[in-house]
């Protein structure tokens, strides 16, 4: 199995650096997978689930706002706003951030504040997604 190096970091912590099979990452246009020798690239990440796996183990799903990601001769960096874990994710509150955002696109302030809160929607929605899809 060939494997490859990860840095995984969210703003306020460092998440995951080891040995990694494969991570799929959201991106713009879709989700974008990466195995070891991968072509060199840098890509936008958006608000979605980033799933990884570690050499064994099953993978591992968590929720990621936006961010890069860079691949650079067999590395892989990823540099997100915020990464969590399904059990770090408090699920009522993230219901209350998407009913907050959804106000606030319904009230259709300024260009800035619209585009504000779709990415607090997403960011919301992604983080209750998550959280469902791991049962905890």
């Amino acid at each position: 199995m060939n494997v490859f190096k990860l840095h995984l970091m969210g703003a306020d912590r460092l998440f995951y650096d080891g040995d990694c099979v494969s991570v799929i990452v959201p991106a713009v246009d879709g989700q974008y997978g990466v195995l070891a020798g991968h072509s060199n690239l840098i890509t936008a990440i958006v608000p979605g689930e980033l799933t990884f796996t570690v050499p064994g183990e099953k993978p591992e799903v968590c929720a990621v706002a936006g961010g890069i990601m860079k691949v650079e001769d067999g590395d892989v960096l990823i540099l997100v706003d915020s990464v969590l874990r399904p059990e770090e994710i408090d699920a009522e509150r993230a219901r209350r951030e998407a009913e907050a955002a959804k106000e606030a696109l319904a009230a259709r302030r300024s260009r800035r504040e619209y585009r504000s809160a779709q990415a607090q929607l997403a960011r919301a929605i992604t983080k209750l997604k998550v959280r469902r899809k791991s049962g905890k």
